[in-house]
């Protein structure tokens, strides 16, 4: 079987990056950027660094901040009319997951206009054609979004996110600029660099991980754990291991897929806008327990790379409980809750469970749960 690894165009790295996105506006002939971009960003002045390299360039461009946290299918809709109206011929989309997922779906829609339902997107979508031109400029250091062929939208309908995966829906460009990221609250700051973390450990357990991803993956657990702390703390050397950690992380499960930790962390954020960086650091841990049995030797590679000494000496039962630790150390260290007490409803665990298993991260997990698994790891939270 041929392994496939899907990348950006070109990427940008290190403070001041931003810099580059007007050569790269003009250098392909783009005439008007849309820029994607969510009401915070633009409140606070971040989304301004971008627009005043456009000033400077005098490069025109049009703002779209209709996006929420977890961007919904009336957002991508309502983001389509108004790239229809403006004129533009690329999307720059500016922030976290959020923003750059609107992107995603608006520039997919645009080049692909039957699948303007939104819903039709869901799981790998038949489209054929590329999307606008995106350029990505991350704010958070955790969803990697700007690297991935995935993107996340909420039905609010049905209560439940959409996760859909489309090789033409990267962005050409990607602009890691860590001075992008240096406003973010500790609290934010720690949930996505723990969904970043999430994304290298499940990424390197992965039914599809071979040599190539494991190489990223484990590289972005090493770089990950040495500097969220620091990130937290707003060290300009924690921002800048965190934002190469993420991307990096990115590269990897973007190509192979990722674990029930993320399917179960999708309704919690659909259901009761749980933040997912949040969700996932809550889980990770649980579900790391539970599918230690089926990850080899893999559990002893983690906690090394996570900074545990003498993992060699150890047997591969205190290697798994090692790596485990370590993970509930660092998310403990960066403060994040413990459990789902303040989150879950009991009478929803049902609904919770049956949304994980359906969700498209699921069969990636190294291990086949069941709806019963699933629901006995959300009640061990509670």
């Amino acid at each position: 079987m041929a392994n496939r690894f899907v990348l950006n165009e070109t990427s940008y790295h290190g403070k001041g990056a931003i810099q580059e996105i007007a050569t790269e506006v003009k250098g392909r002939g783009f005439k008007k950027c849309f820029v994607c971009s969510d009401p915070d960003l633009i409140k606070f002045g971040v989304t301004k660094k971008v627009t005043d390299v456009l000033d400077n360039a005098g490069i025109p461009y049009e703002i779209y901040s209709k996006i929420k946290a977890n961007p919904t299918i009336e957002n991508v809709q309502t983001g389509v009319e108004a790239f229809k109206a403006s004129g533009a011929d690329c999307i720059i989309a500016i922030g976290g997951g959020s923003s750059m997922d609107t992107a995603k779906a608006i520039g997919i829609i645009i080049a692909n206009p039957e699948f303007a339902d939104v819903v039709s997107l869901e799981g790998v979508a038949p489209t054929k054609n590329k999307s606008v031109p995106i350029i990505a400029v991350p704010t958070t250091a955790g969803t990697a979004a700007e690297v991935t062929i995935n993107y996340v939208i909420t039905d609010t309908e049905k209560n439940r996110k959409m996760v859909c995966v489309d090789v033409h829906d990267i962005p050409v460009v990607a602009v890691v600029d860590p001075d992008m990221m240096s406003s973010m609250p500790k609290g934010l700051t720690a949930a996505t660099g723990m969904d970043a973390l999430t994304h290298a450990i499940e990424g390197y357990i992965t039914k599809g991980a071979w040599a190539m991803s494991d190489m990223f993956h484990l590289k972005a657990i090493e770089i990950i754990s040495k500097n969220l702390r620091g990130a937290v703390a707003n060290t300009p050397e924690g921002r800048e291991g965190m934002a190469l950690g993420q991307y990096i992380a990115g590269m990897g499960f973007s190509n192979v897929g990722l674990g029930i930790v993320h399917s179960m962390a999708h309704p919690l954020g659909a259901l009761y806008d749980t933040p997912h960086g949040v969700a996932n650091a809550i889980l990770l841990p649980t579900v790391m327990e539970y599918n230690a049995d089926a990850t080899g030797e893999k559990y002893r590679d983690i906690a090394k790379a996570m900074g545990v000494e003498g993992v060699d000496a150890m047997s591969l039962e205190d290697a798994r409980k090692a790596a485990v630790a370590a993970v509930k150390q660092l998310s403990e260290d960066v403060g994040i809750p413990k459990d789902l007490k303040n989150i879950v409803k009991e009478e929803d665990l049902d609904f919770l469970a049956q949304s994980a298993m359906d969700d498209a991260c699921r069969p990636g997990n190294p291990k086949d749960p069941t709806k019963e698994d699933i629901i006995a790891l959300y009640k061990s939270l509670l």
